[in-house]
């Protein structure tokens, strides 16, 4: 067998490792029966091309006699870091591919002092959550996946409109208030390519959305708030939008409202984790 190698990701790695992220993702999903996250390999490219060239993210390939088997990224643009996606070509599984690339990352966070590092499994992919809590995650909460038509409506008493980077500070601080801690960084590239929007009740911003998309996020004060932002939005981007299952409040209402479950998953936590005060929607990441 030939020796693991795992190195910092290079754009001409995009390429191979978009491959393997879509044929992984493909396997898995329709072997339990569920739609691939990734439905062409274009779109794994397109990801990986940002990651591997964003500053904010620390991306590594594992290599085997030459050949990449895998990859996997961490966001560093916030206080807590996010992983994924960590794919491994399926005929490379079960060699400790997956493994390596997930030591190292957290062998990363070690160096850089990041409090706690966070991500969001497939719940019917028993290998990779028998996996990460062996790597000492813990599974917080259960996720439901949910796609569905534009609901596009109008709640009182609460304005939508999208987020501008005078937002940063208050869309920080609602955070600071559900989670603990902010994510500033995401939050200000989503608003530097649109996507971004803010609730405004009583005259100040009361929750914000990054996107509503799988690789969105949402904080609010209240399931008001997020029922404002989800109610407003023009679609749901990829997948759909990530709902915490035990908000049964907010997990009705969607069902009410058109939304149906597309897949389940598992946020999992390592290191500092607060239980939320308030309303959120994780995104693929955390």
């Amino acid at each position: 067998m030939s020796v693991l190698t795992i190195r910092q990701a290079k754009p001409e790695d995009v390429a191979a490792s978009a491959k393997i992220c879509y044929e992984a993702f493909y396997k898995i999903n329709t072997d339990h029966g569920f739609p691939p996250d990734l439905p062409a390999v274009e779109q794994a490219a397109g990801l990986m091309s940002a990651m591997f060239v964003h500053p904010g993210f620390y991306c590594l390939v594992a290599e085997e006699g030459g050949r990449i088997v895998g990859s996997n990224c961490m966001d560093e643009r916030s206080p807590i870091a996010g992983i994924g996606p960590i794919t491994v070509d399926p005929g490379a599984q079960n060699r400790g591919v997956g493994r390596g690339l997930m030591q190292a990352v957290l062998n990363r966070a070690r160096a850089r002092n990041f409090p706690g590092v966070r991500l969001v499994q497939a719940a019917f992919h028993m290998r990779s959550l028998s996996l990460y809590s062996t790597l000492g995650f813990d599974a917080r909460e259960p996720l439901s996946v949910m796609q569905g038509p534009a609901i596009k409506k109008k709640l009182e008493g609460c304005i939508v409109r999208p987020a501008v980077t005078e937002d940063l500070d208050a869309c920080n601080q609602v955070s600071v208030k559900v989670h603990g801690h902010h994510r500033g960084g995401d939050l200000a590239d989503s608003i530097a390519q649109g996507t971004a929007a803010v609730v405004e009740r009583h005259g100040r911003i009361t929750a914000y959305c990054s996107s509503l998309a799988f690789f969105g996020h949402a904080v609010g004060e209240t399931n008001l708030d997020l029922q404002a932002l989800i109610a407003a939005a023009d679609g749901f981007g990829g997948p759909g939008i990530l709902v915490p299952t035990r908000n049964a409040e907010l997990f009705r209402w969607c069902l009410a409202n058109g939304l149906r479950v597309a897949e389940p998953m598992t946020l999992m936590t390592l290191g500092l984790y607060n239980e939320p005060a308030g309303a959120y929607l994780p995104s693929i990441l955390y």
